[in-house]
């Protein structure tokens, strides 16, 4: 009998999902799905580790299921299949675990309710994250969870690193750079010794390019600065988050436009990126594909701003190794490395063409002084292993 651990992602209106095999000391894919449009026309798919659909449940329209229904449908449809499987925990993705977690956990009614602290601080993300949690506690009290949180990997950063020049009793409610892809960015630094040895034991910027998007810089495997600060809004145009903004700009929202919270909210997260700037889409495909010249702009932003963080990462660093890309767009997206290379020659960076057409894993020349690589990111296999680790533990 096998042990199965199910790693769970909530979004606004999906849950997506990974079932891993614990064999030996290895964990073996085995499940990946989603159920989406969960609260308009929920559909629910499930593919094998060699990608072929093994189920598909789609409701009526406009039917709305929620978190809670999408994840007693999720392990039915686990019961049903599992075999000789057996689940033996639950690992979740949860955005912010403040100052106080900087670890995973294992969940409790008491960590749940010091996580919902942080809703102010994520309200688009720790919401959704924590309802899949509390349907788990309710209904498989036995079962045990884990949450690995996106923010802990970056709490080794320096306290310099971390500091907004605000008043101690504004800093003093947690108001302070958390930095966000935690997960992502601590695969990366699990990976990469086995691809640029020199490179993992020394300073690295990764760019975990996406529909959301952020960059880190890392010193041997650890996190030293990052472009996300305060909320994941921050840092680099995203899919449709507008990224760094003078805070002078709300300001004038307010006054002149008369904007409120929730409308500022609404275009900061939702109508700004490469949406906001294209008018055309979020996906950096499209804005590749199209002529358009509001999508050649997007583009155009994007681009300098990875240039423009990429040197301030740098210069945190006190210098570059190796230059890192990963996530949907760093790892698909052959232009954008293209050009994010060719304005970092001044960095030593010495783009490949032909590699970088091929998608590397080394897209630099072998007289790069300063290589780049693509790596593919799991964030869904590091929290398997630490749910794995940290039950095993206790």
């Amino acid at each position: 009998m096998a042990h199965a651990i199910l790693v769970l992602n909530a979004g606004s209106s999906s849950l997506k999902f990974s079932v891993f095999l614990a064999q030996g000391d290895a964990l073996q894919p085995w499940l990946k799905g989603q159920a989406e449009g969960l609260y308009t026309s929920p559909s629910f798919s499930a593919k094998d580790a060699g990608g072929s659909a093994v189920s598909e449940h789609r409701w009526k329209e406009g039917q709305s299921i929620g978190h809670q229904g999408a994840v007693s449908h999720l392990i039915d449809f686990l019961r049903s299949s599992k075999g000789d499987h057996r689940l033996m925990a639950v690992g979740h993705r949860v955005v912010h675990g403040g100052v106080e977690f900087s670890r995973p956990t294992r969940l409790t009614p008491e960590v749940v309710k010091a996580l919902e602290k942080f809703v102010p601080l994520a309200p688009l993300h720790q919401p959704h994250n924590l309802g899949p949690i509390r349907f788990v506690l309710d209904e498989m009290p036995a079962l045990p969870q884990v949450a690995c949180f996106d923010t802990a990997f970056h709490r080794v950063q320096p306290e310099l690193a971390q500091a907004f020049a605000l008043p101690k009793e504004i800093t003093d409610r947690g108001v302070r750079r958390y930095g966000f892809h935690g997960l992502s960015y601590e695969y990366i630094a699990s990976a990469l010794p086995a691809i640029d040895p020199r490179a993992a034991a020394g300073r690295v910027v990764v760019a975990h390019l996406g529909n959301g998007a952020s960059m880190c810089a890392m010193h041997a495997g650890k996190s030293v600065a990052s472009t996300m600060g305060f909320t994941a809004v921050d840092g680099l145009p995203m899919g449709t988050r507008c990224g760094s903004l003078d805070p002078g700009v709300m300001l004038y929202l307010m006054d002149e436009l008369k904007m409120d919270a929730r409308a500022i909210e609404k275009l900061i997260y939702q109508q700004s990126g490469l949406l906001g700037v294209s008018g055309v889409s979020s996906d950096m495909r499209a804005l590749l594909s199209s002529d358009t010249p509001r999508a050649r702009l997007a583009v155009d932003l994007f681009v300098y701003r990875i240039g423009r963080e990429l040197g301030s990462l740098a210069a945190a660093l006190g210098g570059l190794d190796a230059l890192v890309f990963t996530g949907g767009i760093g790892e698909h997206a052959v232009p954008i490395r293209e050009r994010v290379c060719q304005a970092a020659g001044w960095l030593g960076i010495v783009l490949d063409p032909a590699a970088n057409a091929r998608g590397g894993p080394v897209i630099s020349t072998g007289n790069s002084r300063v290589p780049a690589h693509v790596v593919p990111t799991d964030e869904e296999l590091m929290i398997a292993r630490h749910t794995r680790r940290l039950i095993a533990d206790s």
